[in-house]
């Protein structure tokens, strides 16, 4: 029995040329109840093929029709981003890279790319990494850069794109490249991006990121469409010699006495329901209940906004202000980023400090100016909400201030990394986190450190 393979929009077809044998068991193959036909989603392709190879079948196997591409490169790798691509190409070229922020996850990649020779795909969350791995790609490689977004649809051998196009380009473009890259992999996690990957026949999946689990368990569906963590170091196992040493400097700040008064009639609103709703906040959904509830349930929605004022209260508190001023004041011949979670917030800081904000408001060509002026030094300090955390090239710092945030630590491992490429001098990268005593703030701190 010879099996042909085809892809067809996003699925790989599966059809025997005799009806007499059954087929064995395929991965992810089902019947399409509106054709009759046998197909899997694209992703499943290598398992397939494996399937079929294993079960000793003769495959006609038309799915990939691909050039070899001619690649070299001038990066010399180090030794851990040699040790990262060999088990990313013992695990039979799938898997995902946790490398914390600087380690050169880009690197790998192209170095990964040039060992495969195949057209790929590298898939990013942001128009700012699109820009910036596109640059990388067109000085490393003698050969066009195709692009899906940023107002572009052009395909070439080596395409970039958002993870939105990837998205809505798939089921067209998902024979057409045999190496698909996924930078900051977690995105992939979120429902409207899984079919990115999905829809992609690509037998060749790599995954980079800084922080691979996710709080909400997608981490799991990432490790089915991409492969599971093949390699991981932290920051601390490159702290010092290839990335810059740090410290880490946390500092806990009281409440005035309105805003505890404040906090605890808000925060208190909070526990009281949630206690009598037998809510433990024990998994991501429980907070997906309570938002639930907040739709028809007066009281749940009094909970809910009494929690964004406790939070607001005890991420904005005014003596973090005069903490930041101290800690300015301090390091005033360094570069420093100062990291919050609300843009009212960055905007006072701003007015306050006369520092440049960077906030989701802001424009691409401005938000491009005043991080170039960053990196020329015209400016030495820049304010951002979340949108530093990841997704766009940032100039070198030495000194970072985190007065507010989620508390992850992702979030925190993000924005750590934004101070640790490797200074010129040699000298150390200080982070400090602005803390609100005896708040819900200061606890998370204390469980994540």
């Amino acid at each position: 029995m010879t099996v042909r393979l085809t892809y067809e929009d996003g699925t790989v077809r599966v059809d025997a040329d005799t009806v007499d044998e059954p087929l064995p068991p395929l991965p992810g193959v089902e019947e399409d109840p509106r054709t009759g036909d046998r197909r899997a989603p694209a992703y499943r392709y290598a398992a397939v093929s494996k399937a079929l190879e294993v079960a000793g079948l003769t495959v006609d196997d038309r799915v990939l029709d691909l050039p070899e591409l001619d690649l070299s490169t001038g990066y010399d790798l180090r030794e851990y981003q040699r040790e990262a691509l060999a088990a990313w190409r013992d695990a039979g070229d799938r898997g995902v890279l946790e490398l914390p922020t600087g380690a050169g996850k880009t690197v790998i990649a192209i170095a990964a790319m040039v060992e495969l020779g195949v057209p790929t795909l590298v898939v990013v969350p942001t128009v700012d990494l699109l820009d910036q791995w596109q640059r990388e790609l067109e000085a490393e490689f003698d050969v066009p850069v195709g692009r899906f977004g940023g107002g572009e649809q052009r395909r070439e051998q080596i395409t970039v794109s958002t993870y939105d196009s990837a998205y809505l380009k798939a089921e067209d473009v998902g024979d057409a490249f045999g190496f698909v890259v996924f930078d900051e992999v977690h995105h992939l996690g979120g429902e409207g991006f899984r079919d990115a990957a999905r829809l992609l026949a690509a037998p060749a999946r790599l995954g980079l990121t800084a922080t691979f689990e996710r709080p909400d368990g997608a981490h799991e569906t990432v490790a089915e469409l991409v492969g599971d963590r093949v390699y991981a170091l932290d920051v601390d196992d490159l702290a010092g010699e290839h990335l810059a040493p740090y410290d880490v400097r946390r500092i806990e700040v009281e409440l005035t006495p309105a805003e505890r008064e404040r906090y605890e009639e808000k925060q208190g609103t909070f526990v009281d329901y949630v206690r009598e709703a037998g809510i433990t906040f024990t998994s991501g959904s429980d907070y997906r209940e309570l938002v639930m509830r907040s739709g028809n349930d007066p009281r749940a929605r009094e909970a809910l906004l009494a929690k964004q004022d406790a939070r607001e209260i005890m991420m904005n508190a005014e003596h973090k202000l005069r903490e930041l001023a101290d800690i300015l004041e301090e390091h005033a011949d360094d570069r420093v980023i100062v990291f919050t979670a609300h843009t009212d917030l960055v905007y006072r800081l701003s007015d306050r400090f006369l520092i440049p904000a960077i906030t989701s408001e802001t424009g691409a060509a401005e938000r491009r100016e005043v991080l170039e002026r960053f990196r020329d030094g015209t400016y030495s300090r820049i304010v951002a909400a979340n949108v530093l955390d990841e997704g766009v090239d940032v100039p070198d710092a030495n000194v970072a201030v985190v007065l507010s945030g989620s508390g992850s630590e992702r979030e925190f491992t993000q924005r750590l990394g934004r101070i640790l490429r490797p200074k010129e001098d040699g000298g150390r990268a200080t982070l400090y986190e602005l803390v609100s005593a005896e708040t819900a703030e200061e606890r998370v701190a204390q469980r994540r450190r």
